[in-house]
């Protein structure tokens, strides 16, 4: 069993404080989902826990389970297990994606790596994904659509197999049939590994294929309501208004207290 702990993080970004004392906990065989407005967080805890340099951590720590990672590099952090598929995956020239798995691979099995059984294990999962072959061989997601790049990056999942699976928006710029066939093999991924799931989403349609055991309303750098998939129907009914404007009340409420 393994555990993602984020304890207390504060982070900053062009000196603009970002997430606030932020703490979750997300164990194996857990599905976590965190929602909210655009630009309070979410993308940040994701990119921080990975190592962005970019973010600045001022306070709080990153355990993977009893390992203090909150200063690894992400290769490190790679290596560990830990995976994060990006909201908008880039280009790189030169790099086919076949040779960016077998390196990746290699560096993280090291000693177990076969490439026979690398290769079979590509074409299956291309198979699966409904991807074209050709895509194997080409740059890493040049000239790709944004569906072939969000395939590609489920494809790196599966070939890397991590303990600590993080999504962000996998769903965005999907149509209906890559949705399912990523929402499908996201939670056959998750059922047949093991893995501990979090997911960054907006809507209620990824959810029609990955069930969560908890989800987090995350607002003003700190998740503001936990609830489990209930939560998310009453989002698509009633939008995130009631739910601030609940947490802004109790705030000042704790405020006037003090």
């Amino acid at each position: 069993m393994h555990t993602l702990k984020i304890d207390k993080l504060t982070v900053e970004i062009e000196n603009k404080i970002i997430l606030k004392e932020f703490s979750l906990t997300v164990n194996t065989g857990e599905t976590h989902i965190i929602m909210g407005p655009n630009g309070v967080g979410k993308s940040t805890l994701l990119k921080t826990i990975m190592g962005d340099d970019n973010y600045k951590i001022l306070s709080g720590r990153i355990y993977y389970d009893d390992i203090d990672i909150t200063n690894y590099k992400t290769d490190e952090k790679a290596r560990l297990g830990i995976f994060l598929s990006m909201q908008y995956p880039i280009e790189i020239e030169g790099v086919t994606n076949a040779d960016f798995l077998r390196t990746a691979s290699l560096s993280k099995d090291k000693e177990n790596f076969k490439l026979y059984s690398l290769i079979k294990d590509i074409d299956k999962n291309v198979n699966d994904l409904k991807m074209d072959p050709e895509m194997v061989h080409r740059g890493l997601n040049v000239g790709f659509s944004g569906g072939e790049r969000k395939k590609n990056e489920i494809l790196q999942m599966n070939i890397l197999k991590p303990n600590i699976v993080m999504l962000d928006e996998i769903d965005s710029g999907l149509d209906v049939d890559s949705l399912k066939i990523i929402g499908e093999n996201v939670t056959e991924y998750h059922k047949n590994n093991e893995s501990a799931l979090l997911l960054i989403t907006h809507y209620q349609r990824l959810l029609d294929y990955i069930k969560p055991d908890f989800v987090h309303i995350v607002y003003d750098g700190k998740i503001i309501k936990n609830g489990d998939n209930k939560l998310v129907n009453v989002i698509e009914k009633n939008g995130y208004e009631k739910i601030i404007d609940d947490y802004l009340k109790n705030s000042k409420t704790d405020i006037g207290e003090k």
